[in-house]
């Protein structure tokens, strides 16, 4: 699955936990109404239901309950991203503006992404790391 869909679909369901949601909803169905119309009231709708059902699960700390709800959502964005992966950039750009900004701390560490690169040749060596990296050679 792509990395932007995972992030996304977790993403979208964590907001949907916290005080901020009703910002990240209106974001997320006004990008919908904008990139699939005839969708964007279904997905409103189901929005509003799915915020009641994270409340409960994260309420019982049902992980299983949380985990399917992500994988609804994750489902949900890589279709619309297979039938038009133009779409990418602007599922990216809503994450990163709206979604994870309202994320807890906590939540926000494994919601960004990072892209690492890297080559080297001959001697050389590469070390890379999404956070701390200590390295210690003679």
């Amino acid at each position: 699955m792509d990395p932007i869909v995972m992030t996304a679909g977790t993403a979208v369901v964590s907001a949907m936990a916290t005080d901020a949601w009703q910002q990240t909803r209106d974001a997320v169905v006004a990008w919908w109404r904008r990139v699939h119309p005839q969708q964007a009231e279904a997905v409103d709708s189901e929005l509003e239901e799915v915020r009641a059902r994270i409340l409960t699960v994260r309420q019982a700390q049902d992980a299983a309950g949380e985990a399917a709800l992500v994988s609804d959502w994750r489902h949900r964005l890589s279709l619309l991203l297979r039938e038009r992966p133009e779409l990418e950039g602007e599922l990216r750009r809503l994450l990163d503006q709206v979604i994870i900004p309202v994320l807890p701390p906590r939540e926000q560490s494994w919601a960004g992404s990072q892209v690492l690169r890297a080559s080297a040749s001959g001697e050389g060596r590469v070390y890379q790391a999404g956070r701390d990296q200590h390295i210690t050679e003679r």
